[in-house]
């Protein structure tokens, strides 16, 4: 069982940072793949970015490449997403999601909004 917390939404203007952080439960947090996904109002929830379990490869949704990075810490069961240059179009909820051979959580959603 794996409890996912997100923090760090908020509200920022056009190319403005924002840097949200997940932590997670339980003691195999680095066997996960971990990864960010967002919803937008009216849309579908789409895959933003995530990282392998090591942190060795990671993969971006073409929208955010280049101005988001995703990365890991083991050690402190905490995943993190560093946006940059945020724009309207990226306003949404922001969810954790950790994903493995013992199954799938999410976290409950941060919400992101930019302003023009």
């Amino acid at each position: 069982q794996v409890q996912l917390v997100e923090s760090g939404g908020g509200l920022v203007q056009a190319g403005g940072s924002l840097r949200l952080s997940c932590a997670a439960s339980g003691r195999t947090f680095s066997s996960y793949r971990m990864g960010w996904f967002r919803q937008a109002p009216g849309k579908e929830r789409e895959l933003v970015a995530f990282i392998t379990w090591s942190g060795s490869r990671t993969y971006y949704a073409d929208s955010v490449k280049g101005r988001f990075t995703i990365s890991r810490d083991n050690a402190k069961n905490t995943v993190y997403l560093q946006m940059n240059s945020l724009e309207p179009e990226d306003t949404a909820v922001y969810y954790c999601h950790a994903g493995g051979v013992a199954g799938e959580y999410w976290g409950q959603g941060t919400q992101v909004t930019v302003s023009s």
